[in-house]
């Protein structure tokens, strides 16, 4: 059975300073069913933008400028990409990973606080096709620069992928999670994506360090063809 998008995990060097700026970037825990868990990193964050980041919805000008100065406030600091002279914001948090406070957009008006997940890639064509077979979600858009997903009964944020000119030249540092379903087999699962073009990297049982509510849980690390890191949830009991 296709996977459920159910949070991205960020790797930190100071976890619990991270963990409180995501908590009042995103507000009490999303009633959509997609949040941020923030674990220890295993090293310091190398000096490059990270290929996957979340963009925050807005509803009005005036709610943009407070969520903007309430994070920096928090520690974000605002940061040049390349964006130009672009009606969002962006920032990068206390470890320096970026995200954008959108301006009130109609598109995201139902998603909650997070609008999308949007993810650097080479090929949007290639990433629809894999994640479109691995997710549980409904393919809205494709097109040679761009490609979106949503859940079907549109819902929470959306997936988005952007053709950018980056390459994936460390170990990803934001990971997307996705979760099985009730009684699918892991093993199966982790199969399926396999055979879909993912390649598996390890699996370990989990015990805390999840948002997933569960005294244990499979967790299969994973990267799609292109390299994208992502992790399999298969919550115990």
């Amino acid at each position: 059975m296709p996977l459920r998008p159910v949070l991205l995990t960020i790797e930190a060097l100071a976890p619990a300073a991270v963990r409180r700026f995501w908590a009042e970037a995103l507000g009490p825990s999303d009633p959509l069913g997609f949040g941020v868990e923030v674990v220890s990193a295993p090293g310091p964050r190398p000096a490059v933008k990270n290929r996957v980041h979340l963009d925050l919805a807005t509803t009005s000008a005036a709610h943009q400028a407070e969520l903007v100065a309430r994070l920096e406030d928090r520690g974000a600091t605002p940061v040049d990409i390349g964006q130009g002279d672009v009606p969002w914001t962006v920032l990068a948090d206390p470890e320096g990973n970026v995200l954008c406070v959108l301006e009130p957009r109609e598109v995201y008006r139902d998603t909650g606080p997070i609008a999308a997940v949007v993810v650097d890639c080479a090929d949007p064509r290639t990433m629809a096709r894999f994640w479109d077979g691995a997710l549980d979600w409904t393919l809205r858009e494709v097109a040679d620069d761009h490609a979106v997903l949503r859940s079907a009964d549109e819902v929470g944020p959306y997936l988005e992928f952007f053709r950018t000119p980056d390459t994936k030249t460390v170990p990803d540092r934001v990971l997307l999670g996705l979760l099985c379903g009730p009684g699918d087999d892991h093993e199966a699962e982790a199969a399926r994506l396999r055979a879909l073009g993912a390649t598996e990297l390890a699996t370990e049982l989990a015990t805390a360090g999840t948002e997933i509510d569960a005294d244990r849980a499979t967790v299969t690390l994973m990267s799609d063809p292109e390299g994208h890191d992502f992790r399999v949830i298969a919550a115990g009991s």
